[in-house]
């Protein structure tokens, strides 16, 4: 019975115009625009923002203890594998220069293993550098003359682009190979 009603619509027509302030139509735009939240909301988003960002550092606090341990553990093999050859060297005779309490040794050997690494670095920087592969100069100079031949229609040099993309990865492979 009642349904029948309830799809009737009613069409009301105002013969008087309404007008609103412009600081009304402003600030409903405004609130519509952004829309405001409440405090407890507000105050509920707070916590739980802060709740992730808690379990975010909980988080990373273990890896980094877990990454600690690895590192402390690596170490540890690495100085007792050296002291046991240092102490294989003593009793074979070979180990002259250690003072009574071992330390100086060990501390030669760290100074050893520092000047190792320090050389590797310097070997990595030097091998880093791309640009004294004779290919790379080459394919270099063919781009920049390219966009200097070609300044308003620099997509012209697209085959200069993959040329020199394509040497510089030939490089990087060789470079990792040896």
């Amino acid at each position: 019975m009642g349904a029948n009603q309830s799809n009737e619509k009613v069409v009301y027509n105002n013969e008087t115009s309404i007008q609103f302030s412009q600081d009304l139509v402003n600030h409903l735009a405004d609130s519509q625009a952004s829309p405001e939240t409440t405090p407890a909301q507000q105050s509920v988003l707070d916590a739980h923002v802060r709740a992730r960002i808690q379990n975010e550092i909980s988080r990373l606090r273990a890896e980094e203890e877990e990454v600690k341990q690895q590192i402390e553990t690596a170490l540890e093999r690495e100085n007792i594998d050296k002291e046991r050859s240092a102490a294989g060297s003593e009793s074979s005779g070979e180990g002259g220069d250690e003072g009574p309490d071992g330390v100086f040794r060990s501390s030669e050997s760290l100074r050893e293993d520092l000047e190792i690494i320090q050389k590797k670095v310097e070997r990595f920087h030097r091998g880093s550098s791309l640009e004294d592969v004779p290919e790379i100069k080459e394919t270099k100079e063919r781009l920049v003359e390219c966009y200097k031949n070609n300044q308003s229609t620099s997509l012209n040099c697209w085959k200069e682009v993959v040329e020199f993309k394509e040497s510089v990865q030939r490089a990087e492979h060789l470079k990792r190979n040896v």
